[in-house]
C-alpha cells in the first residue's frame, strides 16, 4: 500500500506538466467550459447525478479497492464468440460478422463514431535534420498533417509527427509509432539503466515515430468544439454518439499509416503501435480499429484501455465518466456511471483485445509496488486470458496460462504476449522482451 497512489501522483504530474504552459486562468478557463460540457451531456442523456470515482489516495474515506479479496467477482463476462442473437461463434468467416456487433456496441456505448465525412490530410515534411540518437547516426524529418478545414476555416488542425530513421537506409524497415509529447519533461520516470528504448528499436536498425495526440485532440472536455472533434462538427457540442478524443487519437495514427504508406524508408506492414497510460488506452483502440497495423505494445492502460470494467479494482467507470476524463469517450458511456453500472455494459476489454485479433498484442504493466495498482495489472492480464479463446480460433495462440505470473514472467509465446516489470508507470523495462516479442514476427 505504501505506493499505491504513485500512479495518480504521476497522472497528476503529467497533467502539471502539460498545464504549465497555460496561465492560471486559461486552466481556470478550460476546467469551467469542460465542467459545462459534461453537464451538457448529462442533461441530453436525461441524467441529473453520476456515482462519483473512489480516490487514488488509499487513505482516503473512498479508497480505490486494492485488495483482491474484494474484487468484484463477476458473475460473467459478455462471450465474444457468441452473437447478438444468441447463437456460437465456430469459424473464422462468422467471426467476421460477429466482430461487427461488437465494434457497433464500442462504437455507440464507449468510444464513439467516427464521422463519415472526416476531412482528408495533406502530409508535409517541415524539416530533415541529420543527427545522433545516442551512438546511432539518425535521419529526423518533422512532419504536419494538414486537416482540409475548408468546410470550416475558423478551425486549424495540423498534425504533429516526428519520425526517426536509420541514415542511408538501403531497403524499408519496420516502424515503432508511439503517441507522446512535443515538450520536455520536467521530471524523469522511472527507467531502466542502459539504452534508451529509440536505441534499442535503432540498434534493430528500424525507425520510430512521435505522433502528438493533442495535436489531433485536446485531452480534456472545453476541447471537444475544437481540434478534429469540432472540425467535423463545425464547433457545435458533440451528438451522444460521437467519437470521444480516443478515436480521434486513433484516426490520427491511421494518417500516420497512409503516410508510412508513400515513404519508402518505411516498410508499412511492419507497423508497431505504442502508448502508455492514456495513449496507452488510445494505442489499444488504435489497434483494434486499425487493421493496417501490424502488432501493439500497450503500456499500463487501465481502465478504458485493456482493464476488465467489470472488476471493482483500482480506477472505475465513474473516474472514467466523470469532467476529468469523460472526453475519451462517447457521451452515452457517462450513463454507466448512473444510472446504469460497468455490469450493463454489452461489452468489456477482453473483446477489445479479441478485436486486434490475429495480430500480436503485447500487455505491458509496472510493479504494484512501484506503479501502484490504479491500473490493475490483473484486470489487464484477464482481458487477455478472456480474448484468447478468438485468437485460438482463427488459429493463433493466447496467453497460454489461466493464472497471473508472477512479477517479471514473459508470457511471449502466442499472440497475446504479457509481462509485470519490476518499474513504474512506464514501458521501460519492458522494452527488451517486447522487441525480442516483434522480432518474431517482423524476421520472418
Amino acid at each position: 500500500m505504501r505506493k499505491y497512489f504513485v500512479l495518480f501522483a504521476i497522472c497528476i504530474l503529467i497533467t502539471a506538466q502539460v498545464s504549465a504552459q497555460w496561465s492560471k486562468e486559461e486552466r481556470e478557463r478550460i476546467g469551467k467550459l469542460s465542467k459545462e460540457d459534461h453537464q451538457l451531456m448529462m442533461h441530453l442523456l436525461g441524467i441529473t447525478e453520476i456515482r462519483p470515482g473512489p480516490s487514488g489516495d488509499p487513505k482516503a474515506p473512498n479508497a480505490a479497492n486494492s485488495d483482491e479479496s474484494k474484487a468484484t467477482k463477476y458473475a460473467s463476462l459478455p462471450n465474444p464468440l457468441t452473437f447478438d442473437g444468441g447463437d456460437p461463434v465456430t469459424t473464422a468467416e462468422q467471426w467476421e460478422k460477429r466482430k461487427l456487433e461488437i465494434f457497433e456496441a464500442f462504437d455507440r456505448e464507449m468510444y464513439g463514431r467516427v464521422p463519415e465525412n472526416v476531412p482528408a490530410v495533406t502530409w508535409e515534411i517541415q524539416t530533415v535534420k541529420d543527427t545522433l540518437e545516442g551512438a546511432y547516426p539518425v535521419r529526423v524529418k518533422e512532419l504536419t498533417g494538414h486537416v482540409d478545414n475548408s468546410g470550416y476555416p475558423a478551425i486549424i488542425v495540423d498534425i504533429q509527427m516526428t519520425l526517426t530513421t536509420p541514415r542511408d537506409l538501403d531497403s524499408p524497415v519496420p516502424v515503432i509509432l508511439e503517441f507522446g509529447w512535443n515538450f520536455p519533461m520536467r521530471f524523469r520516470r522511472n527507467q531502466p539503466e542502459g539504452p534508451t528504448w529509440k536505441e534499442q528499436v535503432l540498434e534493430k536498425g528500424w525507425a520510430y515515430a512521435i505522433l502528438v495526440p493533442t495535436s489531433i485532440q485536446a485531452d480534456n472536455g472545453a476541447g471537444l468544439r475544437e481540434g478534429i472533434i469540432g472540425l467535423v462538427n463545425k464547433g457545435k457540442p458533440r451528438k451522444l454518439d460521437d467519437w470521444g478524443a480516443l478515436r480521434a487519437w486513433a484516426w490520427g495514427a491511421s494518417r500516420a499509416m497512409d503516410y508510412f504508406e508513400t515513404n519508402p524508408e518505411i516498410d508499412e506492414t511492419r507497423v508497431v503501435i505504442e502508448g502508455l497510460s492514456r495513449y496507452g488506452k488510445a494505442a489499444i483502440v488504435a489497434l483494434a480499429y486499425e487493421q493496417r497495423i501490424a502488432i501493439g505494445c500497450i503500456g499500463s492502460s487501465g481502465a478504458g484501455g485493456a482493464k476488465l470494467l467489470r472488476r471493482i479494482f483500482g480506477e472505475q467507470v465513474e473516474n472514467l465518466a466523470g469532467s476529468g476524463e469523460y472526453h475519451w469517450f462517447a457521451p452515452n458511456f457517462i450513463k454507466y456511471a448512473g444510472p446504469l453500472t460497468e455490469q450493463d455494459l454489452p461489452v468489456d476489454a477482453h473483446e477489445l483485445v479479441a478485436l486486434c485479433a490475429p495480430r500480436p498484442i503485447f500487455i505491458s504493466v509496472g510493479a504494484p509496488d512501484v506503479e501502484g495498482q490504479w491500473i490493475d495489472a490483473k484486470g489487464m492480464f484477464l482481458a487477455g486470458v478472456h480474448a484468447g479463446p478468438v485468437y485460438e480460433l482463427l488459429g493463433k495462440k493466447g496467453l497460454g496460462v489461466s493464472a497471473f505470473p508472477h512479477q517479471e514472467t514473459a508470457l511471449i509465446d502466442g499472440e497475446i504476449a504479457f509481462r509485470q516489470h519490476e518499474g513504474g508507470h512506464t514501458v521501460g523495462p519492458n522494452w527488451p522482451t517486447f522487441l525480442k516479442y516483434a522480432e518474431r514476427y517482423f524476421l520472418k
